[in-house]
């Protein structure tokens, strides 16, 4: 049976924004982005949050959007890659729906991001050791709120959507 809700997490340049399109394509359900809703409700993108409200302020946005996108049925799911540091929010994931851990390696989220200018934890010098730092807080969490693990490296939008439906349909 087709879960109601299937939650994407994982680290910054996994491709969860892409892969969540393509599978709710697959599965024929609704497609959210938390980052994108939360600029769509702000009128202004994560960068300006962040320097604004701070890390904080833009945590309590998103929970706020997860809570009520947790209620939400039919849908693909894909959220920050930070959504996992907050305690409710991972209460939220692992309550309400099937959630994926779109796993890559530090090299690719490195490749994956170098030029991205709207990730706001990368805007440092040594974007890598963020990168390693963040992933060491936040892998063990996203393994254990995580009903399936699937990497993502080297691999088409289209091929890990697949292997996340036949995942599904297999359970």
């Amino acid at each position: 049976m087709k879960p109601q809700r299937i939650y994407l997490i994982g680290p910054m340049g996994a491709g969860k924004s892409t892969i969540g399109r393509q599978l709710a394509s697959e599965l024929k359900l609704d497609f959210v982005d938390t980052d994108a809703e939360i600029e769509s409700r702000c009128g202004a993108d994560i960068p300006w949050i962040f320097d604004v409200e701070g890390e904080q302020g833009f945590r309590l946005r998103e929970t706020q959007v997860l809570e009520e996108l947790s209620s939400r049925s039919q849908c693909v799911i894909a959220t920050g890659g930070g959504i996992v540091t907050q305690d409710r929010n991972r209460q939220i994931l692992q309550g309400s729906g099937f959630v994926v851990y779109l796993h890559t390696t530090i090299e690719q989220q490195v490749e994956r991001t170098a030029r991205d200018r709207k990730r706001p934890l990368l805007q440092v010098d040594e974007p890598r050791e963020v990168i390693e730092a963040l992933m060491q807080e936040r892998e063990p969490m996203y393994r254990d709120l995580a009903d399936l693990v699937v990497s993502t490296d080297r691999r088409t939008a289209k091929k890990v959507a697949i292997e996340i439906v036949n995942a599904i349909d297999a359970s």
